[in-house]
């Protein structure tokens, strides 16, 4: 008979083999399929670093991303032109998927969701012209959006959705202008699929305005 000790060996060997056989997933960026990796690869983004601008990144795009999703609230009951109403959907869709994403990010490595002092930025734009940061409406803007229907709304929808699309593209190549920054690998992939989904949506914004 084997000793206690031999057969405790055993079972721990017959365990490592086991989950070594077992396939290990990565999730994909939103809308991206999630791959399998090896358990190096596993190994070498568990050790994967982020900087303060990562984590700053992240925080700000998820009220940036917020906002986007309040226009398209205002879109459900003020457009008047269907492709708008359909191109509206997708984009809150993809961006409440992304914002999930983002917390998802910040939660597994430790980070708070919101950035110290955020809560006083929105306090103190409650009224004006000043947007708390790259692209976004200001306060009276939105409120513009809010009073505006039919027609009227439409355009105001589409200019604006626009320049916030912009304003998110403007912030992930101020991430990139760090050396330092977006090493992480879902990090990175992230603000891949921003500039990707984000550059076509402009471009079929553009197209729909010129043809209202």
């Amino acid at each position: 008979m084997f000793p206690v000790s031999g057969i405790l060996i055993a079972a721990a060997l017959s365990s490592i083999l086991s989950q070594q056989s077992a396939p290990i997933f990565q999730p994909g960026a939103p809308g991206a399929p999630a791959r399998v990796i090896t358990q190096a690869e596993a190994v070498d983004l568990g050790r994967t670093t982020f900087i303060p601008a990562d984590v700053a990144f992240m925080q700000h795009m998820i009220v940036h991303h917020g906002q986007a999703v309040e226009m398209v609230d205002l879109l459900q009951t003020r457009a008047a032109n269907e492709t708008v109403r359909r191109l509206g959907q997708r984009i809150a869709s993809s961006q409440a998927a992304e914002i999930d994403l983002m917390r998802d990010w910040l939660n597994t490595r430790g980070q708070p969701l919101e950035m110290p002092g955020m809560a006083g930025m929105h306090a103190g734009h409650d009224m004006g012209d000043h947007a708390l940061m790259a692209g976004m409406l200001t306060p009276n803007q939105m409120a513009g959006l809010a009073a505006a229907t039919g027609p009227a709304f439409d355009r105001l929808f589409l200019e604006g959705m626009i320049r916030h699309h912009q304003g998110a593209l403007d912030m992930v190549d101020e991430l990139n202008a760090n050396p330092d920054a977006a090493e992480d690998p879902m990090l990175s992939d992230f603000a891949t699929s921003v500039v990707a989904d984000q550059s076509a949506e402009i471009l079929r914004m553009q197209s729909i305005l010129s043809e209202l």
